[in-house]
């Protein structure tokens, strides 16, 4: 597992590398888990309805993707994650994936002593309803790219601006609501912890990188 900290990162590059990085794959390609926070952003997911955007006074940039899911906001403040992973080396289906997130983000912030849950049929995780993580995925010939987004210390203001993930009134919140002082950074070292926790091994270990790798390393080398 190769683990990348990436920093503040323009939406579009990185994008772009992680469609680098999943098509140039190959069999012994190591899995990796980027780290990272954007500049202020909405995405629109590949199905997503544009109306969802309800008002942008900001102007702020709106991007369509591939993940699934409606529009969300990214923004300094948020934790990234982004799960470049090879799903059938680990066993796992989509579902059983996205399942691992949402329970690494639930015992994450269990570390800091808030209680969050599941939501039937609206992926993510909620504390008293509100959302306080997005999820959104896009897997390619059996690899997963996208990943999961935290709101840490976020400005919150944007999301009033959206339906958030498709839903009318949809309350967003973040960590420092309930007085958790931690930085993006500290809550991505807890979230990694978790996540390398939960995934399964390998079935067979990769014996070399991948000739593709070093696309996406070219955008961003390791600190």
């Amino acid at each position: 597992m190769i683990i990348k900290r990436l920093g503040v990162v323009d939406y579009a590059p990185a994008l772009e590398a992680m469609r680098a990085y999943t098509a140039g794959r190959g069999a012994d390609s190591e899995d990796q888990i980027w780290l990272l926070q954007h500049p202020p952003v909405y995405t629109l997911g590949q199905a997503g309805k544009p109306e969802h955007l309800l008002h942008n006074p900001t102007a702020i940039p709106l991007v369509h993707i591939d993940r699934g899911g409606q529009i969300t906001y990214h923004g300094p403040g948020q934790l990234i994650a982004y799960l470049l992973i090879d799903l059938a080396r680990r066993r796992l289906k989509v579902r059983e994936l996205v399942q691992l997130m949402e329970q690494a983000i639930i015992d994450t912030l269990g570390h800091y002593g808030l209680v969050a849950e599941r939501k039937n049929g609206a992926p993510g995780v909620y504390i008293d309803e509100a959302k306080i993580a997005a999820l959104g995925l896009r897997v390619k010939n059996g690899c997963s790219y996208h990943g999961l987004a935290i709101n840490v210390d976020v400005d919150l203001a944007p999301f009033s601006g959206i339906n958030p993930c498709g839903y009318e009134g949809l309350k967003t919140i973040r960590m420092r609501d309930f007085g958790v002082n931690a930085s993006v950074e500290q809550v991505g070292e807890c979230l990694l912890a978790q996540l390398e926790r939960l995934l399964p091994a390998l079935d067979v270990a990769p014996a070399a990188q991948h000739q593709g790798v070093p696309a996406a390393q070219a955008l961003f080398p390791s600190p």
